[in-house]
């Protein structure tokens, strides 16, 4: 079988993996990128209630990669984030934090996107690039001292200088090259939804923590004459379960209860989704011929929506230290890459589970203790700045 040359070969065609294709190719290499699943078109898919928070650092792949202007569906900024705790149907503590993106410029702290609509752009993009796409298909990859065999089976072989593995938390390629996992199982699910309210959002993101876990609005962008807003929020498996169990009538009264009524009516739309919780976190990044990035090296819990941001950073970093290197694939090559990326995701991956073990609890001290922490945080401007930048996944 003949082999065809080609820079680097990417397995894993969600954000992270074709992102990086897209910028890879647009900078000049040639890509192969393989998925397990079909890439159709999607040109009018039902409005679903899934979306993606992206954080203003971490924009900058989906721009080298062409898709943030061609997105069909336009994005909500973030102006505001309001962090408060409470419990469910009581109205939350008077002691709450509040930040502001004017505070330190003029950009929003980033974007929500529709999943559907980043779903498009992708792949009106690969539809339009170089980039050598197969999808669905399987690849088999052995990897060498120089080089590395992708074997797309029933096509095509490719000797490719450097592999990426993006294909998720469960990573053949990870496994395959013997890289180790730390994994962290929460007692908890996600529940994933869209509701139009009565009133505007403003543009304000809030993040409440209940004793079940933290609950998430999130701001959409105005659709069919509605204010529309995402809804993530976290219970245990038991109640996860129960709640998507319920008809839309006693769902949509359960989201009322944990959001409260600064929105006024609240209406579900789309569907409804639930997913267990876990994290975890590869030893390494790297193995020769291979890179991991996106949810193959770490996984965090959705607590402050960084997981699809620290995978779009992941890529960034690659990028850039490939767009400079003669061969994409050397181990020191690769090492620069680990150093750059891992103290950002274990920093995340630290923080995330802190937050959500401090105030996934209901015993009475530590709601205190939070709650004048929360009140302390609000009154340090220096300091909510610093947490504002890491928010936004801005370096200082």
């Amino acid at each position: 079988m003949t082999q065809h040359p080609i820079d680097i070969a990417i397995i894993g065609a969600g954000p992270v993996g074709a992102s990086l294709a897209l910028t890879l190719s647009n900078a000049g290499r040639s890509v192969l990128l393989v998925d397990r699943a079909a890439l159709p078109p999607m040109e009018h898919p039902d409005f679903d209630g899934r979306a993606y928070a992206i954080a203003l650092g971490s924009r900058a792949l989906l721009d080298s990669a062409g898709v943030w202007d061609v997105l069909p569906f336009p994005p909500c900024p973030i102006e505001r984030i309001r962090v408060s705790d409470g419990k469910v149907g009581r109205p939350a503590s008077p002691m709450f934090l509040h930040f502001d993106h004017r505070d330190i410029g003029d950009d929003p702290f980033g974007w929500i996107v529709e999943a559907r609509s980043l779903r498009m752009a992708i792949n009106r993009q690969l539809a339009a690039s170089k980039v050598v796409l197969r999808a669905p298909a399987q690849a088999r990859v052995t990897r060498h001292a120089d080089h590395a065999v992708v074997e797309v089976t029933g096509q095509d072989s490719y000797r490719a200088r450097l592999v990426v593995a993006a294909d998720g938390r469960a990573s053949a390629l990870r496994n395959e090259a013997g890289i180790p996992v730390t994994r962290f199982a929460y007692r908890q699910s996600a529940v994933v939804c869209a509701i139009a309210h009565e009133q505007p959002h403003h543009h304000v993101a809030l993040e409440h923590f209940l004793p079940g876990g933290p609950f998430a609005q999130l701001p959409m962008s105005d659709s069919n004459g509605e204010h529309i807003s995402a809804i993530v929020f976290t219970e245990s498996h038991d109640i996860a379960r129960r709640l998507s169990a319920m008809d839309d009538a006693g769902f949509t009264t359960e989201v009322a209860r944990r959001l409260g009524d600064h929105l006024g009516a609240v209406r579900l739309i789309g569907k409804r989704w639930t997913y267990p919780l876990s994290a975890l976190h590869a030893h390494r990044y790297y193995a020769p011929r291979l890179a991991l990035v996106g949810d193959s090296a770490h996984g965090v819990h959705p607590i402050a929506g960084q997981g699809l941001n620290l995978g779009l950073r992941d890529g960034l970093v690659l990028a850039q230290l490939i767009e400079a290197a003669d061969d994409p694939g050397t181990m020191a090559l690769l090492a620069r890459y680990q150093r750059a990326r891992r103290p950002d995701n274990l920093l995340m991956l630290a923080a995330t589970d802190a937050l959500d073990r401090l105030f996934s609890t209901d015993l009475p001290p530590i709601r205190l203790a939070r709650d004048l922490g929360l009140a302390a945080v609000n009154r340090m401007p220096r300091l909510k700045r610093a947490f504002m930048r890491t928010a936004m996944g801005l370096s200082e």
